[in-house]
């Protein structure tokens, strides 16, 4: 009976036997065709992604090792061949594609990386016109940033030295090629910027001979894109043969097509400087020329006049009037001096009559005076007011009605409307009336009513009430 019973799995034992049965059936290593869905790269830097066709979904994982070497950016859609293995995540009881290598389909990885990065940058800005600085006319200093062991150093070196040899050149060396190029050159750039206060650099040029696109690459990398486009130094691009076009090249303030052409792009031809100063002195000799004749001209025009031949005689006529203005101007102040002295001892006895101290002292005494009047004014008023006061005081307390209920009487009012009682039929049987006093209050209910006349007036009175 024992052996008829069928054997009990683990979930964790049925998880390794299909592991085992998927190593053992399937081939170690498996290219597989699809387009790239649902792709997400978590903080840890691993990659999760499923590969799908119009027909199936394979879920994918791709360690962070494997993924640096992905040189484009995937996205979801994205056709691509993946290399790797199959095998089995036994917590979750799934199967997995175990991503080790990713390149796009139809298309070069690299080719792609270089379109992804030239679409992201320009969205950026990093290669319109507006953010481009204008090259130096004239450049007495330029850096060069290339390996010092490849041909376009020299290259450069040449041709600046054929066409303005007037130019220092300073070195920078970097690798152009490999793993770490990128970041060098870079690198380089930014450090070439911090201490240009003691390079005095007027221009860079930044470049390598050709190659293959994987051997240009390092310009093709955004750290070296963004190095130059933060620079505040010029830069020309020189990359590769006339159709090599690097991200480098884009992002740089001019691009020269060979490391030849950018000496010839950065410094003037000093036979055509030369010629256009030749020129310039010529056409400044014969200026200075023609103005030294016509100053020549002006300056014997200027030396013929009345003046120089007889300086004194143009002074003789002011000098004459200067002595007549003279004599009239002193008895004129002496006139006015005597006519002022007079008018001053006229004031001096005028006020000598007055007494000024008699005059300060009568005017105390007339303030005094109507200080007086104005303080008994003042009083008088506030007496006649308090009279007004008092007077107001008792018309208010002969008028109010509680003077009037402190005498014996009482104001009778319905609870319901708080209508004051004047008739007997202004109320009904059983209805709540309060009563005034003089001090107090009393709430009573109506059990009869009759009436009484008067003459004229009609009072309402209560007989009984409650």
């Amino acid at each position: 009976m024992a052996r008829n019973v069928p054997k009990t799995y683990s979930v964790s034992e049925i998880n390794a036997l299909i592991r085992v049965t998927l190593e053992g059936s399937l081939p170690a290593r498996l290219t597989i065709a699809g387009q790239i869905s649902g792709f997400k790269r978590h903080s840890s830097g691993h990659c999760y992604f499923s590969l799908k066709d119009p027909n199936s979904l394979l879920t994918c994982v791709m360690w962070k090792s494997k993924f640096s070497a992905v040189k484009f950016a995937p996205e979801d859609g994205l056709a691509v061949l993946a290399t790797g293995h199959i095998d089995v995540y036994e917590p979750a009881g799934r199967y997995q594609f175990y991503v080790d290598n990713l390149q796009p389909a139809g298309i070069g990885a690299l080719q792609l990386a270089f379109e992804q990065m030239v679409k992201r940058l320009e969205a950026e800005g990093l290669f319109e016109e507006k953010y481009k600085k204008p090259l130096p006319r004239y450049p007495m200093r330029i850096g060069i940033v290339t390996s010092p062991s490849g041909a376009a150093f020299a290259d450069i070196r040449d041709s600046i030295a054929h066409r303005w040899p007037c130019a220092k050149l300073s070195l920078f060396p970097v690798p152009v090629q490999g793993k770490e190029a990128a970041e060098e050159i870079a690198r380089t750039i930014r450090q070439i910027n911090r201490q240009n206060l003691r390079f005095r650099l007027d221009l860079l040029i930044v470049g390598r001979g050709g190659g293959s696109l994987e051997d240009l690459w390092a310009f093709n990398e955004e750290t070296v894109a963004r190095a130059i486009f933060d620079s505040q130094i010029p830069i020309i691009s020189a990359v590769g043969h006339e159709i090599d076009i690097t991200i480098a090249d884009l992002a740089a303030d001019a691009r020269a097509s060979t490391p030849t052409k950018a000496g010839v792009l950065a410094v003037p031809d000093i036979r055509e400087v030369m010629a256009v100063l030749s020129q310039a002195q010529n056409r400044l000799i014969l200026g200075l020329g023609s103005n030294l004749r016509f100053a020549q001209q002006r300056l014997a025009t200027i030396l013929a006049n009345q003046v120089f031949r007889d300086p004194m005689g143009a002074l003789g006529v002011p000098i004459q009037r200067l002595d007549e203005l003279q004599m009239r101007l002193i008895p004129a102040i002496r006139q006015n001096c005597h006519a002022l002295h007079r008018r001053l001892m006229e004031a001096y006895e005028l006020l000598r009559r007055i007494e000024p101290r008699q005059v300060v002292a009568n005017r105390r005494l007339r303030i005094s005076e109507l200080t007086g009047d104005l303080r008994q004014a003042i009083r008088a008023s506030v007496v006649q007011k308090q009279l007004q006061k008092t007077a107001l005081e008792n018309t208010l307390l002969a008028l109010n009605p509680r003077s009037v209920l402190r005498r014996g009487y009482s104001i009778t009012t319905s609870r319901q409307t708080g209508q004051v009682l004047l008739r007997d039929d202004q109320v009904g049987m059983g209805e709540e009336i309060a009563t005034e006093l003089a001090s107090g209050r009393i709430e009573s209910r109506v059990t009869k009513c009759s009436s009484e006349q008067k003459g004229d007036f009609s009072d309402g009175k209560t007989e009984k009430a409650e």
